[in-house]
């Protein structure tokens, strides 16, 4: 029987843009290129490593975002994934990452699974929970934070590495895992793999085809909400120490002055 992995991947704002908050304090993506998270590619390529030790296997990519979104999709399928996933309503505007934990949770179980692989975090949201939460809301054992993955006789296993030891960790599929960067670097789309990409399937989703009510998710389901944010202040001007003998001490006094020390 066929390993079914389900990638969730996510497109976010172009860190090196100027990024910013609508009127609602939300994230403004249109006025910002987008792209596929970084982090996410290492969860493509850890679910394309696993799939290439496999005797079979057939790897789905899920996003759940805006039109644009599908650019994140076609990145991962030239990639070398087999299939995607698009979840886009109007509605999902605004939405949290529990009421994004619940259109995914919902489209995966539509998809079917063995496997859910994750990025450990969105290079945008950069709260890290999303796996928790997918895991909990499947009902599976979640395997988080790996450096390491494999899959073998309905078992996945990774490591997990900190700053203290490191950990070897399992549990029985289906399940959720989540990887590190430190996982392995994220292969380059071949011209052949771009190409490919245009005639892959790409299955577009909506709330109802979810049984989702509106009022579930968007800013009106949102469990959390941004109340102020202020626009970072322009950089100012750097201070230049000439070292005559009492350099260190005055870099010292510095760091210490703004609590860095």
């Amino acid at each position: 029987m066929s390993l079914r992995i389900v990638v969730c991947v996510k497109y976010v704002p172009d860190a090196t843009g100027d990024r910013g908050f609508t009127d609602e304090l939300t994230t403004d993506r249109e006025s910002v290129d987008g792209l596929l998270s970084e982090l996410d590619e290492y969860a493509v390529e850890q679910a394309l490593q696993i799939a290439e030790s496999a005797d079979d296997a057939e790897i789905t990519v899920l996003t759940m975002g805006p039109e644009d979104a599908n650019d994140a999709l076609r990145k991962a399928l030239s990639m070398g994934a087999d299939k995607a996933v698009h979840v886009d309503d109007d509605d999902l505007r605004g939405t949290d990452v529990f009421g994004t934990s619940l259109v995914l949770a919902r489209a995966i179980e539509k998809v079917g699974y063995d496997l859910v692989v994750c990025g450990m975090a969105s290079t945008d949201g950069v709260m890290g929970v999303l796996p928790a939460l997918l895991a909990e809301r499947l009902g599976v054992p979640q395997v988080t934070l790996l450096s390491e993955v494999s899959v073998a006789d309905g078992t996945v296993t990774g490591r997990r590495d900190n700053d203290a030891a490191s950990e070897e960790l399992g549990a029985s599929l289906p399940a959720v895992v989540s990887v590190t960067d430190q996982s392995g670097e994220a292969r380059y789309p071949s011209f052949k793999g771009i190409m490919a990409a245009k005639k892959k399937p790409v299955e577009t989703l909506d709330l109802e085809d979810l049984d989702i009510e509106a009022e579930q998710v968007g800013l009106a389901g949102a469990w959390t909400a941004v109340e102020d944010a202020t626009e970072r202040p322009a950089r100012t001007k750097g201070e230049i120490v000439t070292d005559e003998g009492e350099g260190a001490k005055q870099l010292a006094s510095f760091l210490a002055e703004r609590r860095f020390i």
